[in-house]
């Protein structure tokens, strides 16, 4: 086991303690934070490619630059607990368990994917992981409705419901935090703030950025979101809490992504390339943590360069397994949309012996 100490700047708090600066933690846990990032970051520039090569068709929204807090988050909070997110859901789906076959398969749109091949990029699930939602704000009412499940059946678990500096305006997140503090309910709301949202700004579309605080009566955290070791231990701070009857709390992951809103937006038009090459070099979540594997002597240079090039290979050919998947066969196209055994006799609106609808 290893102590290392966070910067003090590392949280910022609003109605509550900090969490300890001190973090405690194996050195093999590390190792694998790093390698769940690096998976991530390798993960996302292969879909990055294939959406260019016209093989991933859609909205593709990816988390490179992210990849910190789905890491940091999964290593702070159990298998029991509940993850609901939007659509930039890919590092989610993988800490969650999926694997990187199955996510790009499901990109690809072929029956290999997580959803098989029917949701894309915007509905991935896993066990305990809700999506991938494309509504704007509506993961955050159904993460609450999660957290009240786990209330009335007694669970010893929690719901954190995730959501963007964009989607932080929406109406119904603030219903969510009313509900939930009614009811002190275990729900963890994240707000992940990149800076931007669909080419805006967070200072041009909101009022106050100071988004841990928006609750007024709901506890906040403002963390260092490209720091894995910050988020690790104020999810599990924001968990102990959740689940020994506290009531919700409302976490502010700040961060950044490389790339555009999605791949239709260069990302380049509201800010500059200078901005987005400075975090780049001066605060990348796998650079910082495997800084801190070679200061704390958890492993040397060679090592984790062997580690990369092995998750090169792991990862490409993961990517080339997902390509020779198949397309989803045509009786697949009306399956789980209804509950078994309660599908509709037939269809309203549509005539099943006409070669036309809606005659």
């Amino acid at each position: 086991m290893v102590t290392i100490d966070l910067p003090t700047l590392a949280f910022e708090v609003y109605e509550c303690d900090s969490p300890s600066l001190a973090v405690t933690i194996s050195k093999q846990e590390l190792l694998d934070m790093y390698r769940e990032m690096v998976v991530i970051r390798r993960m996302e520039m292969a879909a990055d490619g294939l959406y260019k090569a016209k093989m991933i068709r859609g909205f593709c929204h990816l988390c490179t630059g992210q990849e910190a807090v789905p890491v940091g988050m999964e290593r702070g909070i159990t298998k029991d607990d509940v993850i609901i997110t939007a659509y930039r859901c890919h590092g989610y789906t993988y800490v969650r368990g999926a694997s990187v076959t199955s996510i790009i398969a499901e990109l690809l749109g072929n029956e290999l994917g997580v959803s098989k091949g029917k949701g894309g990029s915007m509905h991935m699930f896993a066990k305990n992981f809700y999506g991938g939602n494309g509504i704007v704000g509506a993961q955050v009412p159904v993460g609450a409705g999660h957290a009240f499940t786990q209330k009335y059946l007694n669970q010893q678990a929690c719901t954190f419901a995730l959501y963007g500096d964009g989607a932080a305006n929406q109406g119904q997140v603030f219903e969510a935090y009313n509900m939930a503090k009614l009811w002190d309910l275990p729900a963890v709301f994240v707000c992940e703030n990149n800076m931007y949202g669909m080419g805006t700004s967070s200072k041009r579309s909101s009022a106050s950025t100071e988004y841990y605080t928006r609750a007024g009566y709901i506890p906040g955290i403002k963390v260092n979101g490209m720091d894995v070791l910050a988020v690790r231990q104020v999810c599990a701070y924001a968990r102990e809490l959740a689940i020994t009857g506290h009531g919700p709390m409302l976490l502010e992951m700040v961060t950044y992504r490389y790339g555009g809103h999605s791949m239709s937006d260069p990302g380049t038009t509201y800010r500059t390339r200078e901005e987005v090459q400075h975090m780049r070099s001066a605060n990348d979540p796998s650079t910082g943590l495997k800084q801190r594997i070679l200061d704390n002597s958890v492993a040397d240079e060679t090592t984790l360069k062997q580690m990369e090039r092995e998750i090169r290979a792991e990862v490409d050919a993961a990517v080339a397994q997902a390509k020779a998947g198949k397309e989803p066969a045509e009786s697949e196209l009306f399956t789980e949309i209804y509950l078994k055994g309660s599908e509709p006799a037939e269809l309203r609106g549509r005539d099943i012996e006409e070669t036309h609808y809606y005659k």
